[in-house]
């Protein structure tokens, strides 16, 4: 799973012992040679979808990390693009390692349920982030993406359909997850990270009641399961206004 790059299995239990952010920091180096970067063709199938609706001025990417989201904006972006997270070393590194061609790019150390913006940007999107927020803390979350939009400002991230029961990674997840609950249940600080809390059906419902509209958009690179449904949707919210059309499902 891991490059010869990639952290060692010490680095990753004092990560793992650590807080979030303090993990983070800790793995930021290595990071980029590990499994849990947002893979290159689940970004370039985001960037093409979002290209397909047209330019936008300014663009946010809500837990950058490294700052592969940054350069998925700086496909789509005309004016500037700002990259969000609360980990300095994710930061350091998205400075470091990326140089979109594009509009200009500035790096932002915030808590996404603490954004420092006003409604400046037109786009949002974020990549990988979701399994580090609780359930109840999604309508903050939301309510923060929201408010740092324009109106008409859109809310754009990947989610994969989760595997099968009768999948190995069905039972994967559920083992991680499982290990997690138990890590947190014995050791504090607490490392948030969840594979199976950010479901669709409950995510669409908090974003309806933060004020989007939701259409979701199969990304047709990755084909479709036996059941016909999508294997990986673009999930698009926009700030709802009164103009708003009936939702579209794909």
């Amino acid at each position: 799973m891991f490059s010869p790059e990639g952290p060692s299995l010490r680095e990753l239990a004092v990560q793992a012992l650590s807080s979030v952010q303090r993990g983070y920091d800790l793995l930021a180096p290595k990071f980029d040679h590990t499994p849990f970067r947002t893979p290159p063709a689940v970004l370039d199938a985001v960037a093409a979808a979002l290209e397909r609706t047209g330019p936008v001025d300014a663009g946010l990417d809500l837990c950058c990390g490294t700052g592969a989201g940054v350069e998925v904006l700086a496909r789509v972006c005309r004016e500037r693009v700002t990259g969000v997270d609360f980990s300095a070393g994710m930061l350091a590194e998205a400075r470091r390692r990326t140089r979109p061609a594009g509009p200009p790019v500035s790096w932002v150390r915030a808590d996404a349920r603490a954004l420092p913006f006003g409604p400046a940007f037109d786009l949002v999107v974020s990549f990988g982030a979701f399994g580090h927020f609780l359930p109840r803390e999604l309508p903050g979350l939301f309510a923060q993406v929201h408010a740092v939009l324009r109106p008409g400002g859109r809310f754009a991230f990947p989610l994969v359909a989760p595997p099968r029961p009768s999948s190995p990674g069905y039972w994967a997840l559920l083992g991680f997850d499982a290990v997690m609950r138990v890590r947190n249940a014995l050791w504090r600080p607490p490392f948030v990270m969840y594979y199976r809390t950010f479901r669709l059906g409950e995510v669409r419902r908090e974003l309806e009641r933060a004020g989007f509209r939701v259409e979701l958009r199969a990304l047709p690179e990755f084909g479709r399961r036996p059941d016909g449904s999508p294997r990986v949707r673009l999930v698009v919210a926009r700030r709802r206004d009164r103009a708003d059309s009936p939702d579209r499902t794909v």
